[in-house]
């Protein structure tokens, strides 16, 4: 069950509406980056999970947080449009589409939405959940969960270096943040299970012995020349992070039919 509250979670201001900054913020609501992603992320791996509950309800308590984090950039897309100047609002209801074209705002703000946010990203593409991930296992859900914050986080950043609005940077400094202590929160569940025995290679129920030995712990390289050096670091030298074997490398070589 889920519960609504009429107060943003945080204050959500423009001092100077901008129609095409509504449609950059459409980028945070519906993109692969975006916050309806990582609430759909968080609460279907929550609804799947079958660890420790305390996971499970660490997710729902973030996944709801997120649907907030949605209402407020919902509300500030819808502030944008409708505060933009009259001037704008005159040309755009006697012609809307060349409006919306010389503008470069997103002519569905008007059409489709009446001046409003849509579920959407920055180019109209509706959002459609194909980057919403849920395995079922944890390890594997957590290290989704930091790339969904940290690309969040990028993008974040990206839009506060492009307003110079002090509500819209207010706000923005707040998701910002919310996504810091995210990345912080998934990568301390990594460090539980580290602590708790490992969990490498993902999933770690597999049997290791049953994979093919020759392959699981070497850097390939797939230059076409053989002589090529190959790339080198931590991933072709050394002790593996897992700690089940030793990292090799060299050139790789088909062994498969030719055509």
């Amino acid at each position: 069950m889920f519960y609504h509250d009429k107060r943003l979670q945080y204050t959500v201001r423009v001092d100077t509406p901008n129609p095409v900054f509504a449609k950059m913020l459409q980028q945070a609501i519906g993109g692969v980056e975006g916050e309806i992603r990582v609430m759909l992320q968080y609460l279907f791996q929550a609804w799947g999970a079958r660890g420790p509950v305390k996971y499970r309800d660490m997710l729902l308590e973030t996944g709801t947080e997120e649907i907030g984090h949605v209402e407020m950039l919902a509300t500030a897309v819808a502030m944008n449009l409708e505060g933009a100047p009259a001037s704008f609002q005159e040309e755009a209801a006697m012609n809307p589409m060349v409006k919306a074209a010389l503008s470069g705002m997103d002519p569905r703000h008007y059409l489709s939405a009446g001046m409003a946010a849509m579920a959407s990203d920055s180019n109209g593409v509706p959002f459609d959940g194909s980057h919403v991930y849920a395995s079922g296992n944890l390890a594997a859900d957590m290290f989704a969960n930091v790339t969904a914050e940290a690309t969040g986080r990028a993008l974040a950043t990206r839009l506060y270096h492009m307003t110079d609005d002090p509500g819209m940077k207010d706000m923005l400094s707040f998701l910002i943040a919310r996504d810091t202590m995210h990345q912080q929160q998934w990568l301390a569940v990594l460090e539980e299970l580290k602590e708790q025995g490992g969990y490498l290679p993902i999933p770690n129920s597999f049997p290791q012995e049953q994979e093919n030995q020759q392959f699981n712990y070497v850097f390939l390289s797939t230059n076409i020349d053989p002589q090529a050096p190959i790339p080198a670091g931590r991933w072709s030298k050394g002790r593996s992070i897992d700690g089940q074997g030793r990292i090799q490398r060299r050139a790789f070589e088909t062994t498969g039919p030719g055509a």
